[in-house]
């Protein structure tokens, strides 16, 4: 027998980075919030490399050395042949700053959203969207094993980059085995790094139509971790296997103490963000980006606008897919521009044989990165290698 359902102005589903600050926003305005996660334990498991940027990170959390595993001042990147550029992580613009433990971080956001007063509910999963008169009023679930009806005015989707919530309300959230990567990561320790910079490795061999990343997390330890196209990942070519090649021959007596798999949208973002009564936000609406896979910031970001457009549009008692979509529309306005140059970027390396990207990394050798932005060394980058680059040349003029 079903329960009675709750009521409640806007329900999260989610409670990551982006559904917690869209929880703390929309609950500090006034709505009245919950937020739900199907784990029992917020954070567990870790599917995320984990690094952010300092000044990004900033705008929403000061920092706290609980849940702040390393500070690094740059990062190193790789060629195939193992020739090298450095950028300094105050400038460069790239997932680098601080290793997060996300465990602890995230349950830090989601303290944060519950003592702005949302409720915060665990281990209950979203089982489907209540839609009424083409319009969405709520979401049924299971929490602790027993059915239940959840109302409200705005449902708001932050269920990664699986989500379900979009899908069921009629939005497209399909992803081409290109427009996804797939990723594994170890937790290695008793390893020799440097714990100053993070690594980003290039090479078919290492991580086609991907990355490899080494992120340190103090105490000799570090996040090694790569992504591959989801077109290039078979048997024989997995993620996982790749990544257990790279350590066993680059830390032969290092010690995995952990193991995460899981994926990330690369496609850029999606077409409609919202529609009557829902909104999408961070992976749930492929808002991460699809050079660096990076999306804790870009997932904040979208949690902060979205949870002060919805807590408006509640107050003006009007939650149709026009209201919300001044969500959409400030988001696109922020980070559509570079998450387009970046995903054309992206569609371009992918294409890259290893004897091309070491020709682009020797090209810019000597350079001195220190005081330049990501955009300003791809800027760079088509300068030295117009004929390679061409079909980037008018995004970086």
């Amino acid at each position: 027998m079903t329960a009675k359902p709750d009521k409640y102005d806007i329900v999260i589903v989610g409670a990551g980075p982006a559904g917690s600050i869209t929880a703390k926003t929309a609950a500090a305005l006034g709505s009245d919030v919950l937020m739900i996660e199907k784990r029992q334990a917020i954070g567990d498991p870790v599917r995320c490399a984990e690094g952010v940027s300092k000044p990004q990170l900033k705008e929403h959390i000061e920092p706290d050395e609980r849940w702040i595993a390393a500070e690094v001042k740059g990062s190193r990147i790789y060629a195939p042949d193992s020739t090298s550029v450095e950028l300094s992580e105050d400038v460069s613009g790239a997932e680098v700053g601080y290793t997060l433990e996300r465990k602890l971080f995230d349950r830090a956001l989601a303290n944060e959203a519950a003592l702005a007063g949302a409720e915060v509910r665990v281990k209950t999963r979203a089982t489907g969207v209540i839609i009424e008169g083409g319009s969405v009023k709520g979401i049924t679930a299971m929490h602790l094993g027993e059915e239940c009806e959840i109302r409200a005015d705005i449902v708001i989707g932050a269920d990664g980059v699986e989500s379900k919530i979009g899908r069921w309300a009629g939005i497209d959230t399909t992803l081409k085995p290109s427009e996804i990567e797939t990723g594994a990561q170890f937790l290695v320790t008793d390893i020799d790094i440097d714990q100053d910079f993070c690594e980003f490795h290039l090479g078919a061999s290492i991580a086609p139509s991907g990355y490899l990343w080494v992120f340190p997390k103090g105490n000799r330890s570090a996040n090694v971790g790569l992504a591959i196209g989801g077109d290039v990942c078979h048997q024989g070519n997995r993620p996982i296997d790749l990544l257990r090649n790279f350590v066993e021959e680059r830390y032969p007596n290092g010690k995995i103490i952990e193991i995460v798999v899981g994926g990330v949208p690369t496609s850029g973002p999606l077409e409609e963000m919202v529609t009557d009564g829902l909104m999408l936000v961070g992976d749930a609406a492929r808002q991460s980006d699809p050079l660096t896979g990076g999306g804790i910031i870009n997932a904040m970001d979208a949690g902060r606008i979205a949870g002060e457009v919805a807590a408006q549009a509640i107050s003006e008692g009007n939650v149709s897919k026009a209201r919300l979509r001044e969500y959409e529309t400030i988001w696109r306005e922020r980070h559509g521009k570079r998450l387009k140059r970046s995903l054309a970027v992206k569609n371009r390396f992918v294409t890259m044989n290893d004897s091309d990207l070491n020709k682009l990394v020797h090209s810019v050798e000597g350079i001195d990165f220190s005081t330049m932005t990501l955009f300003e060394m791809l800027k760079v980058l088509v300068r030295k290698n117009p004929r390679m680059l061409i079909s980037l040349g008018k995004l970086f003029v």
